[in-house]
């Protein structure tokens, strides 16, 4: 997941800090000497690496330690503050409103998710009651505009082409009318890629600018390839008027080198993040979120926000009961089972949990849960219900009906008992099921 390797590094180089009473100047040293080495090793740009490692330690070594919190904690703040900013302070919003119309060009080089990803933005203002069109601009990539066609059936979005113009300029005015005409007050342009960033490519992605009044210039940039995506940004910028950039294959970075440099080094927000493979996979780029997940402190916001668009308000409120009663069994479990997975792969959801950044250590996949599943349907209703009966017959039963082994269902059944003594314990102290239970703000008050 995204940024686990660097959040691993961070959690244990702060967790050497909260061990101490009292801090002195060689601690704060030590301390930005491991966080330069982990942002560095994350593929982080030198510069910036070398201008936020400054900046922290002149605030660590010159601020006065609030009386509320440990020096610890108040380095983590500033490691905090300056992650954000770095990040691009707030949220950058688009330039985008209801009631006109409203252009959007994507570019970027081939294999970074472009085309995909004008399908995932379609989707996403779809939903917030605008009428898309996408524009098929890539006259030169083999089978584009089926790929286009293909994706926009999907989301049921209209995709306006003309295979018989080889003239991409011509088709983006074309269809800037066609959408006009049409009531269309989104028209999303995807632009040819190319392997290689080459002179023909900036000039067509010009001369499309010039012809048409775009909103929006968002460049795609794969974040796996770290300082490549950086460079690819500043090449894009210097020629062309980019106002944002979608991260994409941001789910699979583990570093998050090109997440931590780019808006640094080019002045360019990223506004959107590519988190998954499925067309509902995008997501607003919060800088404070992103932080909040590096230092291992979880993204529970994010989550709600999933919870809230995809879970049944109705399920919701009934397993919000179950979590803070500490009263549900394997029926209700399956029930959740079945609701968050609407949300996304369980690796997401886990990730954005506090102190489960890290994920190295888990065997915990999507495969896994696959196989609990299938165990759970194995079981009788009074099974579930009542897992305490499931005696060695019942799970050798079990293990042959869920096609796994007497080992699997042990394995489940004991992670059961454990996930009810931490929910008991959270809930009595008010914690993460009281607090922060992802299905609370279902709630009829």
């Amino acid at each position: 997941m995204s940024f686990e390797s660097l959040t691993e590094r961070i959690s244990l180089v702060f967790k050497r800090l909260g061990s101490k009473g009292k801090l002195i100047e060689e601690d704060i040293k030590i301390a930005m000497r491991e966080i330069k080495l982990s942002l560095l090793e994350a593929d982080v740009n030198y510069v910036v690496v070398k201008n936020f490692i400054s900046r922290v330690s002149e605030r660590a070594l010159g601020e006065e330690i609030m009386k509320s919190l440990t020096p610890a904690q108040m380095v983590v703040k500033i490691v905090k503050e300056e992650l954000v900013s770095i990040l691009g302070g707030g949220e950058s919003s688009l330039n985008v409103r209801k009631g006109r119309m409203n252009v959007i060009m994507l570019c970027g080089l081939q294999g970074a998710g472009k085309t995909t990803h004008c399908a995932k933005l379609a989707l996403y203002f779809k939903n917030k009651g605008f009428n898309p069109l996408i524009s098929a601009c890539d006259i030169y990539r083999p089978a584009a505009i089926d790929q286009v066609e293909t994706l926009g059936k999907k989301i049921d979005v209209r995709v306006y082409s003309e295979r018989s113009n080889d003239n991409a300029v011509e088709i983006s005015k074309n269809s800037f009318e066609f959408a006009k005409h049409n009531e269309y007050d989104i028209l999303i342009l995807d632009t040819a890629g190319r392997l290689h960033i080459d002179e023909n490519l900036m000039d067509e992605l010009v001369d499309i600018e010039k012809e048409i009044k775009i909103d929006e210039i968002l460049l795609t940039i794969d974040a796996m390839t770290g300082q490549d995506a950086v460079k690819v940004a500043q090449k894009f910028n210097e020629r062309l008027n980019i106002t944002g950039l979608i991260l994409t294959k941001f789910d699979g970075d583990t570093r998050g080198g090109a997440a931590l440099s780019v808006k640094e080094v080019t002045g360019c927000p990223i506004k959107f993040m590519g988190m998954g493979e499925k067309l509902g996979d995008l997501e607003p780029f919060k800088p404070d979120r992103i932080a909040s997940r590096i230092l291992g402190m979880g993204d529970i916001e994010s989550l709600i926000e999933k919870a809230q668009q995809n879970i049944d308000h109705e399920d919701a409120e009934k397993m919000a009961r179950k979590f803070s009663e500490n009263k549900f069994d394997l029926e209700d479990f399956l029930s959740v089972f079945n609701q968050i997975k609407k949300m996304g792969s369980f690796r997401s959801i886990i990730s954005r949990l506090p102190g489960m950044g890290n994920l190295n250590n888990l065997d915990f996949d999507d495969k896994l849960i696959g196989r609990v599943e299938a165990i759970i349907l194995s079981m009788t209703l009074k099974e579930r219900r009542d897992p305490k009966i499931i005696d060695p017959s019942r799970k050798k039963r079990i293990a042959r009906g869920s096609g796994t082994k007497v080992e699997d269902v042990n394995n489940l059944l004991k992670r059961f008992v454990e996930m009810q003594k931490v929910m008991k314990q959270f809930n009595n102290r008010g914690g993460f099921f009281g607090k922060f239970n992802p299905f609370s703000k279902f709630i009829k008050r």
